[in-house]
């Protein structure tokens, strides 16, 4: 558990020093505030948008991914929350910087459901062997790959975003075998997707 939240730690003070390179004001919110981890505010832009960022960090290794229960599946409740997903490198590595993934929230409840209902429902798998429920999802560092140091992101609303996970998601969030979350605002208004 200690490593855990050192690990936690580590992470949000690395987002918080790359805030403050990109000219937000950055600060840590106390332990237990739901859904975020850190408030912004962009000083040198003259409309100071202010932004909530939460933070999950993981250490380097060969397969990096993601815890992301239903907290972090909830959708934004403003067009200024984000995620930010930090790989910390191992910790005998002295030289490596952590990687960031700069990712809106509904970008992230839409990636966390996808994943592990494609998991779930995957017609190869053996019947009766994935029944965890999607309080259960990981979502591997690969989803987030295009979100990789878009830190200019920050400066525009969510919505402006367009969604940079993997194409194969797009099919599966529009067809029939995986879909979206209940409620999930892209069932009323399908968003642009990137060109991969």
């Amino acid at each position: 558990m200690a490593d855990n939240k050192m690990t936690k730690s580590a992470g949000e003070h690395w987002v918080c020093s790359m805030l403050a390179r990109q000219g937000w004001g950055a600060a840590l919110t106390r332990d237990g505030l739901a859904r975020t981890d850190i408030l912004a505010v962009h000083t040198e832009d003259l409309s100071r948008p202010a932004i909530e960022v939460q933070v999950k960090a993981a250490r380097a290794a060969s397969n990096v991914n993601y815890p992301l229960g239903l907290n972090s599946q909830q959708t934004a409740r403003s067009d200024r929350e984000w995620f930010v997903f930090v790989s910390l490198p191992e910790q005998s590595d002295y030289v490596s910087a952590p990687r960031s993934f700069i990712v809106p929230r509904n970008h992230v409840a839409a990636a966390a459901f996808i994943a592990h209902e494609d998991w779930r429902t995957d017609p190869d798998a053996v019947p009766g062997t994935r029944n965890a429920g999607v309080d259960r999802s990981r979502v591997h560092i690969s989803v987030w790959s295009r979100y990789e140091d878009r830190w200019d992101l920050l400066a525009q609303p969510t919505a402006a975003v367009p969604v940079m996970l993997p194409a194969r998601f797009e099919d599966l969030a529009f067809g029939d075998r995986v879909g979206l979350p209940e409620g999930h605002p892209w069932l009323l208004n399908r968003p642009v997707w990137a060109d991969a």
